[in-house]
């Protein structure tokens, strides 16, 4: 199941599009629930509503969407009517909190700061490479070589199913520092035989999905 819990600050939320997408309810009708219970919700603590555009709209047109904690979130959908598309919902939810709440003690150890530390050298060295090969696709006409920053970063995050190294568990920074340490390789490699740019990338590309087969690394 998809990402339902998410994380700013070492808080763990969630929000009212992510519940009502979940149990398959509107997101309107999610609303009402929430404001109709207002008081309630509040004794959590404090609620907090946001407008964000709404997606492929021309017009401008925006959504209220509600942001929740945990015990937020677990009081609303204890009022939601038990479909078994909702009790599977819960279940995922709790789950996600729990891992969630495991993974913020995990980010303040030792370890994980070690772990950090080290990746951001994996990182640096990377980007050195990435630096190179810029210049390399510049010379071979690339009108957007500096956009190989983040074509290469969003590479190495989806192959060890993260979205931020920051929020990112001891495994999956290790993972990513082994991610990293291939693309520099492949990059390094490919732009000493004369490879041009793109086919450097489809090379690496072909490479971690290797690597992530082999290592039954779960992509996001």
């Amino acid at each position: 199941m998809k990402e339902l819990v998410l994380l700013k600050n070492d808080e763990a939320f969630t929000n009212s599009l992510i519940i009502a997408e979940g149990a398959g309810i509107e997101h309107r009708a999610l609303i009402q629930l929430i404001s109709s219970h207002i008081d309630d919700v509040s004794e959590f603590g404090k609620v907090t509503f946001e407008m964000l555009p709404l997606i492929n709209s021309s017009t401008g047109q925006k959504v209220k969407m509600c942001n929740l904690n945990e015990e937020q979130a677990t009081f609303i959908i204890s009022l939601m009517k038990n479909t078994r598309a909702v009790i599977d919902f819960k279940k995922e939810l709790v789950k996600q909190f729990f891992q969630m709440r495991k993974f913020i003690l995990e980010k303040h150890s030792a370890e994980w700061i070690k772990t950090r530390y080290q990746s951001k050298l994996s990182r640096k060295a990377e980007t050195d490479i990435i630096k190179q090969l810029v210049n390399y696709a510049e010379k071979q006409g690339s009108k957007n070589a500096d956009k190989l920053y983040i074509i290469y970063s969003r590479l190495a995050n989806k192959t060890a199913g993260i979205t931020s190294r920051d929020n990112a568990a001891i495994n999956q920074l290790n993972n990513l520092s082994l991610i990293e340490n291939i693309l520099l390789n492949c990059i390094r490699n490919g732009m000493t035989e004369g490879k041009g740019y793109k086919e450097i990338y489809q090379v690496c590309k072909a490479r971690l999905e290797l690597f992530s087969d082999i290592a039954y690394l779960a992509t996001a």
